[in-house]
């Protein structure tokens, strides 16, 4: 008989965040495969549960998964944490979770937190519909050209960044898309949680005057909404203008685009038919 894959959520801070069932399922499997032993023994010590421990990160995944898959075919029940928070997002687990739902093995969640809920959830954005983007490219080019690519995403956008990049990150997120309602949670539900909301540049400035920024960081960001009306009308008034400066179609589409906050590719569609006349 095939054994059992549970997705453990463990605390993102507070170790009290975990629930009955969680607790339950940690003491009743053979292996726990984690990150980091020493950061899943604290939280194991803490409720008294012993369990043999498996090393299952980013670096090893794909040849830890094959192991682990042997140990579920053979009737080991196995529980996959992450450090923090929901295995699989934006942490390992999907290779497993992946290779044991094709070998017929049962996969079941053991809900508990995660740091993109909880932050959306105290943003006072809408939570109507969302999106998770994990963490941004490191690369400022990438990571540019990709909130480029979601300019006009009209749902609230969710993001992680460390604290080496959070400043960076957030400055382009203001040149690109505008300086937007946004809610900055840091540290969520441990000893010094902080929640800073308000316009982008508002959050920017208080952010910039600090030292050393510590923590793990998640930023929601408000959804696309276009208010402007007649828009047609207001991008081809300023590519006109721009055209008897003497601007080429490029820099006349790179400019339309930064001022009303468009993606390129709209200001070049109207910018076609304007520099044709």
């Amino acid at each position: 008989m095939k054994g059992k894959l549970y997705i453990v959520s463990t605390p993102i801070g507070n170790l009290e965040d975990i629930t009955l069932r969680a607790l339950r399922v940690l003491k009743e499997v053979d292996l726990i495969a984690c990150e980091d032993t020493r950061v899943t023994k604290k939280l194991l010590s803490h409720y008294r549960i012993q369990k043999p421990l498996t090393i299952y990160h980013e670096h090893n995944e794909k040849k830890k998964a094959e192991e682990l898959l042997l140990l579920l075919e053979a009737g080991k029940n196995i529980a996959i944490v992450s450090d923090a928070g929901t295995p699989g997002v934006s942490d390992p687990g999907y290779r497993l979770v992946s290779l044991a739902s094709e070998k017929g093995i049962e996969v079941i969640s053991i809900p508990g937190p995660c740091a993109a809920i909880g932050a959306v959830s105290v943003s006072g954005l809408s939570t109507s519909s969302f999106t998770f983007f994990g963490f941004l490219p490191k690369s400022a080019k990438k990571r540019k050209e990709f909130l480029e690519s979601i300019r006009e995403h009209p749902q609230t956008i969710i993001v992680y960044e460390s604290p080496n990049r959070v400043i960076e990150t957030l400055k382009d997120i203001f040149e690109i898309l505008g300086d937007r309602q946004a809610s900055i949670s840091r540290e969520l539900t441990k000893m010094f949680e902080e929640n800073l909301r308000g316009k982008l540049s508002e959050v920017l400035e208080t952010l910039s005057q600090r030292g050393k920024l510590k923590g793990e960081f998640t930023a929601v960001i408000e959804g696309y909404h276009n208010k402007i009306k007649n828009l047609d009308h207001l991008v081809k008034e300023q590519l006109n203008i721009y055209k008897e400066k003497g601007l080429t179609l490029r820099d006349a589409v790179k400019e339309v685009s930064r001022n009303l906050r468009l993606s390129k590719s709209k200001a070049y569609k109207v910018a076609l038919k304007v520099f044709k006349t």
